[in-house]
């Protein structure tokens, strides 16, 4: 890190990009339209002209690294902050040296080899959406069908895909990412709706496969469970409250939670259902636990239909965490938002 004595201590773009962003405080002077186009994911947004009455707003428990867009304002900042005992740097030439030094440093490499689809593409969006515009990344896959689905989904969420090759059985795919072409921003009126009415194993994983895929491109995705898809959201262990005998009754016919669901043909008396995690689990693709959780934690919206709860004997207290209670017009709703709605 180069400092100058007695001055005001500077880093360069490279040293900027090289820092863990987590142990410090980035102080972004640039105006708000600027930072929306292009934005340094976790840094403190206070423009040049507002600096002065927020200056108390920005903490000390951490060294602070400040930036503008050249690295004029963001020197006169850091001379202030440094008067008031702050441990700060100012970023040599601003967020111009910065995206120029993305725009040239070796890529990121993404290991995706071995992984199923979703794996591929939700790994790729992950990454992606907390790197600053014009980085580059390439992707390292294995699954044929990642070919196809980086091509679309780099399409649809506008980033740059520069090459794509294929070499000893990898394909490698070059991306960069593009202003503005936030993964989360490019839902408007590309929403998805699912109304999960069955119950079987291989319609839910089918389901969730979809639903990860959506949101990996930022689609919001809501999944409407009605009847015997209510199952899927079961608990897997006994829940004890007070139901009537007929509700007691359904209770026990039915399968309480993911492990215990069927396919939907050659079940083979549950058989047919070990077959298939096993596959799955041989091949690297995610079991239906791992894609329900992976669809959660990527914001996909859960909705248990609250009359067929009510007709089937299904409590609130039966079900996983996170789940919705909704009726008809949640899913009319969610479905005038969506380009497309499936019925599964």
């Amino acid at each position: 890190m180069s400092i100058e004595l007695d001055e005001i201590k500077s880093i360069s773009a490279e040293e900027f990009g090289a820092l863990d962003q987590s142990k410090v405080t980035v102080l972004d002077l640039r105006e708000s339209a600027e930072v929306l186009i292009h934005p340094i994911p976790g840094a403190v947004n206070i423009p040049f002209d507002k600096i002065y009455t927020d200056l108390d707003t920005i903490p000390k428990d951490k060294p602070v690294y400040v930036i503008c867009r050249t690295g004029d304002w963001s020197e006169e900042v850091a001379e202030i902050l440094q008067d008031r005992e702050y441990e700060v740097y100012n970023v040599a030439g601003g967020f111009q040296a910065y995206r120029a030094y993305l725009e040239q440093a070796a890529p990121l490499v993404i290991d995706a080899r071995d992984l199923r689809c979703p794996g591929p593409i939700v790994k790729v969006s992950d990454t992606i959406r907390d790197l600053p515009v014009g980085s580059r990344v390439v992707v390292e896959a294995t699954e044929e069908a990642f070919q196809s689905d980086i091509q679309v989904w780099c399409d649809r969420t506008g980033h740059d895909l520069t090459s794509l090759t294929r070499e000893d059985g990898i394909i490698r795919a070059a991306i960069t990412k593009r202003d503005g072409a936030q993964p989360t921003a490019a839902s408007a009126g590309n929403d998805k709706t699912f109304i999960v009415f069955s119950g079987d194993l291989d319609k839910t994983i089918a389901s969730f496969i979809l639903a990860n895929g959506a949101a990996s491109m930022g689609r919001k995705v809501t999944m409407f469970f009605t009847f015997w898809g209510l199952n899927i959201l079961r608990r897997p262990e006994k829940v004890s409250i007070a139901k009537s005998f007929i509700e007691k009754m359904f209770g026990i016919m039915m399968p309480r939670g993911t492990k215990k669901l069927g396919l939907s043909r050659m079940n083979m008396g549950g058989a047919g259902s070990k077959m298939i995690r096993g596959i799955m689990k041989k091949k690297g693709i995610l079991s239906l636990e791992e894609l329900i959780d992976s669809a959660r934690a990527h914001g996909v919206r859960l909705v248990a239909c609250q009359m067929s709860m009510d007709i089937m004997g299904i409590h609130q207290e039966e079900l996983i965490d996170g789940v919705e209670l909704g009726g008809v017009a949640t899913f009319i709703g969610s479905g005038e938002q969506s380009d497309i709605s499936l019925f599964i």
